[in-house]
């Protein structure tokens, strides 16, 4: 029995799930958006909306000690320095007004080689946050 059991599994075991999930995420803070199929976008949504939020919470807090554990609890799923500042600088600055939703995610139509459902996965743009 499955009860109370809430994780995208994706058909893979755990260590593989992470790290699909970390590259997804990696791709996701560099380009903005990416392609990939809606069973992984709906993961990695929920993924990335923790790490915008912890990214917010890293760059508006005043206690220095806090946005360094922030900086490095991001550093750790991403595993490059380099987006997680760009997270945290950069990206982060848009949605400080936000609450949740930094992710979206839009169906595209299906794969021709297997007809698996695809999606489209974006950042949010600030723009389009007054509502």
């Amino acid at each position: 029995m499955r009860h109370r059991v809430k994780r995208h599994r994706l058909g893979r075991y755990g260590s593989h799930r992470k790290s699909l999930l970390r590259n997804l995420s990696r791709e996701i803070v560099e380009h903005g958006s990416i392609v990939t199929t809606t069973a992984k976008a709906k993961a990695l949504k929920i993924l990335m909306d923790k790490l915008v939020s912890k990214a917010i919470e890293a760059a508006t807090t005043d206690d220095k000690a806090k946005s360094v554990h922030l900086r490095r609890q991001i550093n750790a799923v991403l595993g490059d320095r380099r987006l997680t500042n760009k997270l945290v600088d950069e990206i982060a600055k848009n949605y400080v007004g936000r609450h949740g939703g930094y992710v979206r995610v839009l169906r595209i139509g299906f794969r021709r080689g297997d007809a698996a459902e695809m999606s489209l996965v974006q950042l949010v743009e600030a723009s389009s946050q007054e509502g």
